[in-house]
């Protein structure tokens, strides 16, 4: 038996009232990975090759200096 059978025959065994937290769950699982577009790998790129803009300090500040700009 695998995977999905297991599971398909485990969820027949749950009891009604917790199915809604494995539904919840489910739908949270089965999101598939997100592949970062265009403009956020332009910009991991970046700062490997030592470029960009490194901030430390609370988000209160970040959106001061974004502000600005």
């Amino acid at each position: 038996m695998n995977n999905r059978e297991l599971a398909k025959k485990l969820i027949d065994r749950i009891p009604e009232s917790r199915l809604p937290y494995v539904i919840s769950y489910l739908q949270g699982a089965s999101v598939p990975d997100e592949i970062p577009n265009a403009d956020t790998r332009q910009a991991f790129a970046e700062l490997e090759r030592g470029g960009g803009y490194k901030f430390s300090g609370t988000t209160e500040d970040l959106f001061a200096v974004l502000m600005e700009d």
